[in-house]
């Protein structure tokens, strides 16, 4: 899955790993059922609901998308503790080059195995990752039925708001 990556983004979103119907496309959030598009859109990073297939214009709003893990899986619950072990200095490295204000993972869970960290909240965490502000956002995969699309639009629109302000 390539990532749509530059320099000083406001927001680089990071997915756990891609999905299959994502890597077979080479779009991110490609699944059906995946709402994060129809997230972004109404949380207000992006002025109208992208495609897959449009994924590369997230650049144009600031914000671009990478996954902390390479190997595409049906769930992500398929991936290894050693998956993120393996992943994690070429993450760090790639955050390091790009320098993001905001680097997003969208779930706990590769945050949690990056960092060690056992319980996490969501939204902004107490500490920076290679500079860059971490913040934690529900899943916007359609297995995620723990978050409405409402309150998915809620929790995005807080980091939107953050990504707002000057830095200080």
């Amino acid at each position: 899955m390539p990532d749509i990556i530059a320099g000083q983004l406001s927001v680089l979103f990071c997915g756990i790993n891609p999905g299959l119907a994502a890597a077979a496309s080479g779009h991110h959030f490609e699944g059906r059922a995946n709402r994060f598009w129809r997230v972004i859109h109404l949380a207000g990073f992006t002025p109208e609901e992208l495609r897959p297939e449009d994924d590369r214009r997230i650049l144009d709003y600031g914000c671009g998308l990478t996954t902390v893990v390479d190997r595409p899986t049906a769930a992500a619950d398929e991936l290894s503790k050693q998956d993120f072990v393996d992943a994690a200095a070429g993450f760090d490295a790639k955050v390091a080059t790009y320098a993001p204000r905001f680097v997003a993972f969208l779930g706990k869970a590769a945050y949690a195995a990056l960092t060690g960290t056992r319980e996490i909240s969501w939204g902004r965490q107490p500490v920076a990752l290679k500079g860059s502000v971490a913040w934690v956002l529900p899943n916007p995969s359609g297995r995620n039925l723990a978050f409405s699309l409402e309150r998915l639009v809620e929790t995005y629109a807080e980091l939107r708001l953050a990504a707002a302000r000057p830095p200080p």
